[in-house]
């Protein structure tokens, strides 16, 4: 019997091996998944850009507290190689520390000593840094089975050995012949990379992709605005536009441009509806009267779309900015919760984009449950709750005469990620405020090489008086807030200087903390608000923190580095000496390391041309560079430190030197792109002439000092 009862089990097991392989081929296939899943009941590691699937930015450990976080100090510091702009959350992984740098590089770091284990350079060409809006930014990596995944800035999605930083696999995401940029965090979903996109100021047709994890061989991709030629296009996309989207655009200048919607930041996995969530951008131009007539709702701008993450098919949608016309991006993150509202839970997304309102939608459906102002809004005097349409006021369109705007492209909230404690029952949030003019731009062009938008007022023009440059920058505000999202009310404020703002992380610990553009990174007590403790980074804090833990030891971790978009070209910036490069900071009960001080240039004297140009010239330069060159050196020509004050380059000394920047690509490796497509030898003239006239100004500002 023992040996027949062996018998049969040896034939059934003979006759189902290949079954039974399979299934040990998948259950090794789920670990990986499974590991991230399980996130939460790992508090010691930070696996995922928003710590877990939620995205919640909420650390499960409490050995730092508010009794005790008077005692946390610099555990460890580690320099990077640049001064541009650090906007990462880094990622732990059994005490080994993977981030994202500017230029797209990733550093692996052993989280105990500080020590840099290796570092990957993509080697993103000089010439791509015309693409971003924003600097060259990374804001995060992604883990899954032993490997980091990066995209790149010039739309690269590069996957990496996590042990020793070898590339694995690349792929090419984006039409290398348009103005593509990638500055998000890719997310593992299933086994597979889901990846967005940038660069709908500049002009380029939005959408999310899927590649699988382990070959980079695409999956499925999800276009946000419709085919400009009416066509399909073969995508997971193509039933939702042609039966929700293609009817609400018209003709306009999206057909040039590609309508723009682009992915670039919110992307988030709901683990219990299996549902993807994409935060869509705003349109190209953004002025909705030239992109499409000023007529239809442009679906999806400014929208949350769920899709199924299987297929990448649309599952559904909540527009936040119908025929948005100001940037009013619905990027921002987004966390998910469980949250009791009228007496019973609800499953919810939360978001609070650009636009000023703090949104809760039913994440099974879409539907809206509340929106608020969390900000000083003068555009809309609400959201109505049954179409969830904002209420315009007259005139915000800017269609007869100019409009200040508040909130503006800045954003209320911008990619700055909020967090939610789920002891607390709030939401933590960075908000500023930052108006702006806004109005019909009558020479409105295409250009290549710099940004569309539709929309120029000379009323936004930086005022040469250096006491009214002070004046209007202390009149910028920022803050961080506690937000009640079933009340929908602030719960309290802690105010920070100046109006950039950092990301948030919020601890079991009852703690807040957050960086600020002065170099300060605080703590705050998570039910009061009440500034428990600061550390001086001695340059601009705007990545995001988060928690770890190494041998039983929690740590602190945020990266500084000046830069992003208000950071590169803020002309507000008090101490505009050139920046220190980035640095990774890690902070531990009792930590006693301290930062080798830095010692910042002096700024070289104006530089005054022998020539004299003409008044016609100055005009004709101001426009240019005011549209062209000033998203990255600054308004005015006032820049904010990290990248060249033109006012004060050698280059400005005389025409051949200048030319050869400009136009033949003298520093084209270093960032600075040859614009001989979209320039002539009389405009690269006219720009030198504004500066030139600046310089001369500033010359006489410092000389009377």
């Amino acid at each position: 019997m023992p040996s027949l009862f062996l018998g049969v089990i040896f034939f059934v097991g003979a006759c189902q091996g290949g079954r039974g392989q399979q299934r040990s081929q998948a259950a090794e296939a789920e670990a990986p998944t499974a590991q991230l899943l399980n996130a939460g009941s790992r508090p010691q590691d930070w696996l995922m850009h928003g710590g877990t699937y939620a995205e919640q930015r909420f650390s499960a450990l409490d050995q730092i507290g508010a009794d005790n976080v008077s005692d946390l100090g610099l555990g460890w510091s580690l320099e990077l190689d640049t001064n541009r702009g650090q906007e990462t959350t880094p990622l732990v992984l059994d005490g080994r520390i993977y981030l994202t740098t500017a230029w797209s590089k990733v550093v692996a770091i052993d989280g105990a000593s500080g020590r840099k284990l290796w570092q990957f350079d993509p080697k993103v060409p000089g010439d791509t840094a015309v693409r971003g809006c924003c600097d060259v930014v990374n804001r995060g990596a992604a883990y899954y089975d032993g490997k980091i995944y990066v995209g790149t800035f010039d739309g690269r999605l590069i996957a990496l050995s996590a042990s020793d930083g070898r590339q694995l696999w690349s792929v090419n995401t984006v039409d290398q012949g348009r103005p593509y940029s990638i500055t998000g965090a890719p997310r593992i979903v299933k086994g597979k990379v889901i990846i967005g996109n940038a660069g709908a100021e500049l002009g380029v047709r939005g959408y999310v992709s899927a590649y699988d994890a382990q070959t980079g061989k695409p999956v499925w991709r999800f276009y946000t605005v419709p085919n400009a030629q009416g066509k399909a296009d073969g995508a997971a996309s193509d039933e939702a536009l042609r039966k929700l989207a293609s009817g609400t655009w018209f003709d306009g200048e999206w057909k040039n441009t590609g309508g723009g919607g682009t992915v670039w930041d919110a992307i988030v996995y709901d683990t219990e509806l299996d549902q993807l969530y994409i935060g869509v951008g705003n349109g190209t131009p953004w002025n909705h009267k030239i992109r499409s007539g000023g007529k239809g709702d442009n679906l999806f701008l400014s929208s949350i779309v769920a899709l199924d993450p299987d297929s990448g098919k649309y599952l559904w949608h909540s527009q936040e900015t119908p025929a948005e016309t100001w940037d009013f991006t619905a990027t921002q993150p987004i966390i998910l919760a469980t949250l009791t509202i009228d007496g019973r839970p609800r499953k919810v997304l939360m978001q609070a984009p650009k636009n000023g309102f703090f949104y809760v939608l039913d994440r099974t459906d879409g539907k809206l449950i509340s929106a608020r102002p969390f900000s000083r809004v003068n555009w809309a005097n609400g959201v109505d709750p049954a179409t969830g349409r904002p209420r315009e006021v007259p005139g915000a369109r800017y269609e007869k005469a100019p409009f200040l705007m508040s909130p503006s492209a800045y954003g209320a909230h911008n990619w700055y990620p909020m967090a939610f404690s789920p002891k607390t029952g709030l939401v933590y949030l960075p908000v500023q405020d930052v108006p702006f003019y806004y109005q019909q731009d009558s020479g409105y062009r295409y250009r290549s090489q710099t940004f569309n938008l539709g929309t120029y007022s000379e009323k936004n023009a930086l005022p040469d008086s250096e006491a009214a440059r002070k004046t209007i920058g202390a009149s910028l505000k920022g803050a961080l807030i506690a937000w009640d999202p079933v009340r929908q009310k602030e719960v309290w404020r802690a105010e920070q200087p100046g109006p950039a703002a950092a990301g948030v992380l919020a601890t079991a610990g009852g703690l807040v903390f957050e960086g600020n553009p002065t170099g300060a990174f605080e703590a705050f007590d998570a039910q009061s608000g009440k500034r428990l403790w600061k550390f001086q980074a001695e340059t601009q804090v705007v990545g995001s923190p988060m928690s770890y833990a190494v041998k039983g030891q929690q740590y602190i971790l945020v990266v500084s580095g000046a830069g992003g978009g208000y950071g590169l070209t803020s002309p507000f910036t008090i101490d505009k000496r050139p920046k220190p490069n980035g640095r990774v900071l890690a902070f531990r009960l009792g930590g006693k390391d301290s930062l080798n001080a830095y010692q910042a240039p002096a700024l070289s004297p104006a530089v005054i041309p022998a020539e004299s140009f003409t008044a016609a010239e100055v005009g004709r330069g101001e426009r240019i560079y005011e549209t062209t060159c000033g998203w990255c050196h600054g308004p005015g020509g006032v820049s904010g430190g990290v990248l060249p004050d033109l006012r004060r380059s050698p280059a400005l000394a005389d025409d051949a030197s200048w030319n050869a920047v400009l136009l033949e690509g003298l520093l084209q490796d270093r960032g600075m792109v040859t614009f001989s497509k979209t320039l002539t030898r009389q405009d690269a003239t006219d720009v030198r002439a504004y500066l030139a006239s600046k310089a001369r100004l500033l010359h006489g500002q410092e000389s009377a000092k």
